[in-house]
């Protein structure tokens, strides 16, 4: 028997603001439904906050969640995000992947 499980496909987006230097890893990544994802944002200089945001193609993207204090903690769903207590590392946790959890993911400060 052929078993077909969907794939979702995840893409972060890296952004440079006014020479600060915003990385994200991984780049992309393929995962199917059920599976957890994570994704790390680092600045080469401190936030003043951190804004997570997904993005479908042709669509406008959408704001998650922010984090403003260094060390702090957000849940909303399945989403769980964390600033670094420096303010220049962040990451995106995704607990049991939908289809519709498929698009662009972009970290912003």
């Amino acid at each position: 028997m052929l078993l077909i499980a969907p794939v979702l496909i995840l893409w972060m987006q890296i952004p440079q603001v006014n020479a600060q230097q915003i990385s994200q890893i991984p780049q992309f990544l393929f995962l199917q439904e059920g599976e957890n994802f994570t994704t790390y944002c680092n600045s080469s200089s401190t936030l003043p906050n951190l804004q997570w945001y997904k993005q479908r193609p042709g669509e406008s993207p959408v704001l998650l969640m922010i984090l403003a204090k260094g060390g702090e903690v957000k849940t909303e769903q399945r989403l769980t995000g964390r600033l670094g207590e420096t303010r220049k590392h962040g990451s995106l946790h995704l607990a049991a992947a939908q289809l519709s959890d498929a698009g662009t993911y972009f970290c912003a400060g």
